[in-house]
């Protein structure tokens, strides 16, 4: 499906007309700490979009793009699972347009691909992504030691966290 339609965004799959957006809002420097890259950031979204592994979504509030949200899953049938990351437009945190992307989301691999687990990274120190996650009913699993370098050239923990589509909330 190319449209999925939330409480208040819309997600659709994202598209080379999009590249421009989103890299702008990962240059921000709230995101970029967290969603770093090279100098070219629209490169990282066409290599992300050009990914047959991964499903990029535009997330769309009031006909803006405000963010993205992507998806991949996991192959081996034993460990079926997917995993997601977002980001959004520092200007609209706190609305619960993220939670409503990622509740979003969720109902829709559960519904259209039978996934019954999901698990989402971020950075331990990412306490508002963090929020955002438990709010759709991710659980701490547990920290993932010097898990990512960060700009600064220092290695940083990650929270590993994950979601039974039982959990869903909302």
């Amino acid at each position: 499906m190319s449209t999925l339609s939330g409480r208040v965004v819309t997600l659709r799959l994202a598209e080379e007309k999009d590249v421009a957006a989103l890299a702008d809002i990962r240059a921000t420097p709230e995101v970029r700490r967290w969603w770093r890259g090279d100098d070219d950031l629209a490169a990282a979204v066409r290599d992300d979009l050009a990914d047959d592994d991964l499903t990029l979504y535009a997330i769309e509030h009031d006909g803006r793009v405000i963010g993205a949200i992507q998806w991949h899953a996991e192959p081996d049938p034993d460990y079926r699972h997917a995993s997601m990351d977002i980001f959004l437009d520092p200007a609209v945190r706190g609305a619960g347009l993220g939670v409503d992307a990622i509740r979003t989301l969720a109902r829709h691999l559960i519904d259209e691909y039978g996934h019954h687990r999901f698990t989402i990274d971020p950075a331990a120190a990412n306490s508002a992504a963090i929020r955002a996650y438990a709010k759709v009913g991710f659980r701490p699993v547990g920290v993932l030691r010097r898990y990512e370098r960060g700009v600064d050239g220092r290695w940083h923990d990650g929270l590993l966290m994950d979601l039974l589509a039982d959990d869903l909330t909302g």
